[in-house]
């Protein structure tokens, strides 16, 4: 007979026989599957919180005294102080969170603490449960996008007119401010937290009272307690309000964008401390060594980061899987919602904590290496077109000119500013001496002062906005 693991929960050592519709206890085994106790443990506090304000409206609808109601708040609140200093430790013999309170409460109030299920299934107390946990949780995360939007904007304003290389196609497109590339995730920032307070009008709906899935005989009032809870509403539909995870979903879909943002800043620290650019040099509070190569500061942050986004893709992804093929109302696969749903709270804001205290402290940019990089290639090309442009050359013809330009430049191992003016002049009557100045670096991101550009006008503008959305955060 094979021997336990040591990892396999305890069995359950007293029956768990639900009504007297059941004649005996679960198999051990099955009890332990069917246990959540030792995930859903996460959200006691908020079930004492449902639960508090649930015997609240009892006692306000008459359904019990107002002196049980009493009670019920003051041992609830016996039970979550016993949580806190440890002296509470649930097993799988309560089954879940839920079970676990009710049973200590009991344990404390006698009869008064079973009425405290009255006109309430676990189904709508684990979505209200849910809710409030997942709504504290979107207002920590926000206030983290805020740190980071404000770690951003910090090195930003010290980098106005710092230039660095722009690419697309990972290949040196044009020069661009350092700030500038910043606030472009700033600007991912932004719509994060927009979509976190998008998404939270959704899950800040009350699902209690609801019952089972079809309401309940007693005369209840759920404004009453969504009031209480802080709900800004209550779910319309009793089968809705118990089978609903699509405010999970948003969560997590809003969450998958947060890191995918994360991500590719992260690829592009991990580029830019590289040997090959250079651009950045990691300090050593944020990095660690090889167990070997002594030589070597590695960009571990950026990478766990990177790699941490696949697991809440995977979140995402399970969650649209457990609830795509179930029929209304609850049903027991949606007990899969929660460990999914608190790794992606923990992933993501740890993510963001690490990634502010990165760019804060973590590293720092080599301008003198920058102003290097962004000197020794042909993204001015651009801005000899624009310059012929500009001297009533139509654009298309110009645009050809400088590619041919380019290519003669390149097979006599020259750069564009390398080209005396008689070469220039060879090319197109049209250049004179100031083609110098229109393709020197910091005039080539000047230049570019439209709306939303790269130039310093611009950015600074930007800046400003940058700080406005941060003060409105508050």
């Amino acid at each position: 007979m094979p021997q336990q693991s040591n990892s396999e929960q305890p069995t359950p050592s007293t029956p768990n026989t639900w009504s007297q519709r059941f004649e005996s206890a679960l198999n051990p085994a099955i009890a332990r599957f069917n246990a959540s106790i030792f995930f859903d443990i996460e959200l006691i506090e908020y079930d004492i919180t449902g639960s508090q304000a649930h015997a609240k409206m009892l006692a306000h609808t008459g359904i019990i005294t107002a002196a049980e109601a009493e009670q019920l708040v003051s041992g609830l609140e016996q039970v979550r102080q016993e949580y806190r200093d440890g002296s509470l430790q649930p097993t799988v013999d309560d089954e879940d969170v839920h079970f676990a309170v009710e049973h200590r409460l009991t344990e404390i109030l006698g009869d008064v603490g079973k009425k405290i299920h009255t006109a309430r299934s676990r189904n709508d107390q684990v979505g209200t449960d849910i809710r409030l946990y997942l709504r504290d949780k979107i207002h920590g995360i926000r206030q983290q996008l805020k740190q980071f939007q404000s770690v951003l904007v910090s090195l930003a304003e010290a980098n106005v007119e710092t230039l660095i290389p722009g690419y697309t196609h990972l290949q040196r497109a044009q020069p661009v401010s350092l700030a500038h590339h910043l606030l472009a995730y700033f600007e991912m920032a932004q719509r994060d937290y927009e979509r976190l307070g998008d998404a939270l009008k959704r899950v800040n709906q009350s699902p209690l009272g609801a019952g089972a899935l079809a309401g309940t005989t007693f005369p209840i009032d759920r404004h009453y307690s969504a009031e209480l809870l802080g709900f800004d509403g209550v779910y319309g539909n009793s089968l809705d309000a118990v089978s609903d995870r699509d405010f999970a979903i948003e969560f997590l879909s809003a969450s998958s964008l947060i890191l995918v943002h994360l991500s590719r800043l992260s690829e592009e620290l991990i580029i830019w401390a590289s040997e090959e650019f250079r651009f950045i040099r990691l300090k050593d509070n944020c990095s660690t060594g090889s167990s070997i190569m002594p030589q070597k500061k590695n960009p571990d942050i950026p990478e766990l980061v990177r790699g941490k986004t696949g697991r809440v893709f995977g979140h995402l992804q399970a969650m649209l899987v457990i609830l795509k093929g179930i029929p209304l109302a609850y049903n027991k696969d949606l007990q899969e919602d929660k460990e999914g749903l608190f790794d992606t709270v923990k992933t993501v804001s740890g993510c963001l904590e690490a990634m502010s205290i990165l760019l804060a402290e973590g590293l720092e940019f080599r301008p003198q290496r920058l102003a290097e990089a962004v000197a020794e290639d042909f993204s001015n090309a651009t801005d000899v077109a624009d310059y012929l442009a500009s001297k009533g050359v139509p654009f298309r013809e110009a645009y050809n000119l400088v590619g041919k330009v380019v290519r003669t430049s390149l097979a006599q191992n020259k750069l564009l500013k390398d080209l005396t003016l008689e070469e220039w002049q060879a090319l197109h009557p049209k250049f004179e001496s100031d083609i110098y100045a229109a393709i020197e670096p910091k005039q080539v991101v000047a230049a570019r002062n439209s709306y939303g550009g790269t130039g310093f006008e611009q950015v600074r503008q930007a800046l400003e906005r940058s700080k406005t959305r941060l003060a409105e955060h508050s």
